[in-house]
């Protein structure tokens, strides 16, 4: 197979350990190509204007922004780029709000490398990427007649922010994580809490807990 007609690759991970296994994975693969990479949100969009790539392997928890935010952002400049989300957090919440902002799958940091390569080959292709675990999961609640849960109200950010507080940090270390002013993350707790119906840290932490939004 010819340069020309492998599948572009372009990896946005802050994690160097983690980008350099993706490139060994795809080395050993005839048909996918590294074509580019980034640490963080911001360069990930700057390099994605001019890289030449199919397939996009987007990190939802990068350092300056969330990684949904970077998709929405890539998908309005590069409709046509396929986005794949790879991820430390459960597929059950996060998988469903990548979905539908636009990402083409969605795939768990603990994957098989044989997965990680059928994924980035479906997506490619023009088809959506969602494992059998999900895909029961969703299957499991079609036709069900039931209320949304509370924090699907919540913008991206809002939800990052509870995941964080209901973890233990403090909204300073996420203002410090998230590169955003104390101010603001203190805005996005009192919102959310709002919209929850929830008094303090302690009801959102238990509501975290109870909903399995955190390990």
């Amino acid at each position: 197979m010819t340069e020309k007609n492998k599948i572009k690759v372009f990896i946005a991970d802050d994690h160097a350990i983690v980008r350099e296994g993706l490139k060994q994975i795809l080395a050993e693969t005839g048909d996918i190509v590294v074509d580019g990479e980034a640490e963080n949100g911001l360069d990930a969009i700057k390099l994605m204007r001019k890289a030449e790539c199919d397939v996009v392997l987007l990190d939802i928890s990068l350092p300056d922004r969330s990684g949904i935010e970077v998709l929405k952002q890539l998908k309005k400049e590069r409709p046509a780029v396929a986005v794949l989300m790879l991820s430390m957090h459960r597929e059950d919440e996060y998988a469903i709000r990548s979905l539908k902002a636009g990402a083409a799958g969605y795939l768990t940091k603990q994957s098989a490398p044989r997965e990680l390569v059928t994924a980035i080959r479906q997506v490619a292709a023009g088809l959506k990427y969602i494992s059998a675990t999900l895909a029961q999961e969703l299957a499991n609640n079609i036709g069900e007649n039931r209320e949304l849960p509370l924090h699907d109200a919540l913008s991206d950010r809002e939800y990052q922010t509870l995941t964080m507080i209901a973890s233990g940090k403090t909204v300073g270390a996420i203002a410090k994580e998230l590169s955003l002013s104390v101010k603001t993350v203190s805005e996005y707790r009192t919102r959310l809490l709002l919209k929850m119906k929830l008094k303090n840290s302690a009801e959102l932490t238990h509501y975290a807990i109870r909903n399995q939004l955190i390990e």
